[in-house]
């Protein structure tokens, strides 16, 4: 606050007055002087503590709030369409209320009232996740006082375990794909990668001779997020020669595009997934290109592969996260350690039991 002053009026008010940080003036009338000092020691103490909303804007509804929002949203186009879904179930609920009467209590009756619904937890978790980003940056743009979205009003994310296909329902997902969608459905079963890295990868990222495939970026062209992302990716011959059959020759464009050579969405991808699966016997309705991933883990894992091993081929940014997804694939942690105490103590225990072994026995026996 650069200024702040209290005047009575001739009608015998008293006019407070400030100025905010921007300059902007600001004032109010009051019956008595201290009213008027209080209010003005209160937006004093907002401003000190970051907590000063601009009085013009406490009328904003959260249909104004999320038009803003939507302008400044520069992120992918399949990443803008989804949050497009999540404020329209937001704008439903809250729309037309002034963004300050969103608080705790809202928020927590209005994820009760999605769980009665009967929305799975998982997408309860993505559209408080969604509000709380949208007031979040209300926040940040000094238009409400505090985010109401916290751990206190979230459904949580819940821990639901990953389909992972078997190999004779992953191939038979690969003969009822059409040939430009082939390429994508190795990439994601043998590689790991995510539909976004499917469809920003170009021939130039795939090295057939080396034998490995480097991530450089994400549809539509965008950098990847992590450098994690970028780490490189070793494939088999196998894999190489039928990438090297798809491709056909083609050293430019993408390597997962349309009959005229043009990049495919991964929209498009999904949509040809959910039409495939339908015909795969097992598969569950909510199967997706993502579970393919899943399917990579399961086979590295399979293999024998550690910890490590697994985090760096899925290009996790910690083993953390690969535990936390996959940890229930690896063998039986219980049984493991107990074969290994075992190992460790039978050598011991057999050598103490046969006397003839050590001088001890036939001393023990007098």
């Amino acid at each position: 606050m650069t200024s702040k002053s209290i005047a009575q009026r001739p009608n015998g008010k008293y006019r407070a007055r400030y100025r905010d940080l921007a300059g902007k003036e600001h004032a109010r009338h009051f019956d008595r002087k201290t009213d008027a000092k209080r209010w003005l020691d209160e937006v004093t103490a907002a401003l000190v503590t970051g907590q000063y909303v601009d009085p013009k804007s406490q009328k904003m509804t959260v249909d104004q709030w999320c038009d803003l929002w939507l302008e400044s949203y520069a992120h992918r186009e399949s990443t803008e369409r989804q949050a497009k879904v999540h404020l329209a179930r937001i704008r439903k609920e809250f729309g037309p209320l002034p963004l300050m009467a969103v608080d705790e209590m809202a928020v927590k009756r209005w994820t009760a009232k999605l769980k009665r619904e009967g929305l799975s937890q998982s997408y309860r978790f993505a559209l408080h996740s969604r509000l709380s980003q949208v007031l979040g940056d209300a926040v940040y743009a000094k238009k409400l006082a505090t985010n109401p979205c916290s751990k206190r009003t979230t459904p949580g994310a819940g821990k639901p375990r990953p389909y992972v296909a078997t190999e004779a329902q992953l191939w038979q997902l690969y003969e009822l794909a059409d040939e430009k969608y082939r390429p994508a459905l190795l990439l994601g079963a043998f590689a790991g990668l995510r539909v976004a890295e499917v469809c920003g990868l170009r021939p130039a990222d795939v090295d057939l001779d080396a034998r490995i495939i480097l991530p450089a970026v994400q549809y539509p062209a965008q950098p990847l997020k992590t450098e994690m992302s970028m780490t490189a990716i070793p494939i088999p011959d196998s894999f190489a020669g039928e990438l090297k059959r798809l491709l056909d020759g083609r050293t430019d464009g993408w390597v997962v595009a349309d009959d005229g050579g043009a990049q495919l969405g991964p929209w498009k991808v999904e949509r040809h997934m959910r039409r495939i699966r339908k015909k795969v016997d097992g598969l569950p309705e909510a199967f997706r290109f993502h579970d393919l991933r899943h399917f990579f883990a399961s086979l590295l894992i399979a293999s024998g592969s550690d910890v490590k091993v697994v985090q760096h081929r899925l290009r996790h940014s910690s083993a953390k996260t690969t535990l936390d997804t996959y940890g229930h694939l690896w063998p039986d942690s219980d049984e493991s350690t107990r074969v290994a105490v075992e190992r460790a103590m039978s050598a011991k225990i057999n050598k103490t039991a046969d006397p003839s072994r050590t001088g001890e026995g036939s001393a023990a026996r007098t």
